[in-house]
């Protein structure tokens, strides 16, 4: 799941070398975290969350099969 992430964040930024992606895992969660450059920050969001929203929805659907739920978080690098 963390590798699909990075390479759909990867394909929409200008910095794809300021992308990363951390994994935690709880007992039934997992959360991804997507760290990409400020000036990406919108078009991983994009506007009103119309992007972020379908790779939710994918990881949703993805954690459905495997049991698991997966929450992402786009966090802005410093």
């Amino acid at each position: 799941m963390r590798e699909l992430v990075e390479l759909i964040a990867k394909s929409l930024v200008d910095s794809p070398d300021q992308v990363s992606v951390s994994q935690l895992e709880g007992e039934q969660t997992t959360i991804l975290e997507l760290k990409v450059a400020q000036e990406d920050l919108g078009k991983v969001i994009g506007k009103q969350g119309r992007t972020a929203r379908p790779m939710r929805i994918i990881l949703g659907a993805a954690g459905m099969k495997l049991k698991r739920r997966f929450n992402l978080e786009i966090i802005e690098k410093g």
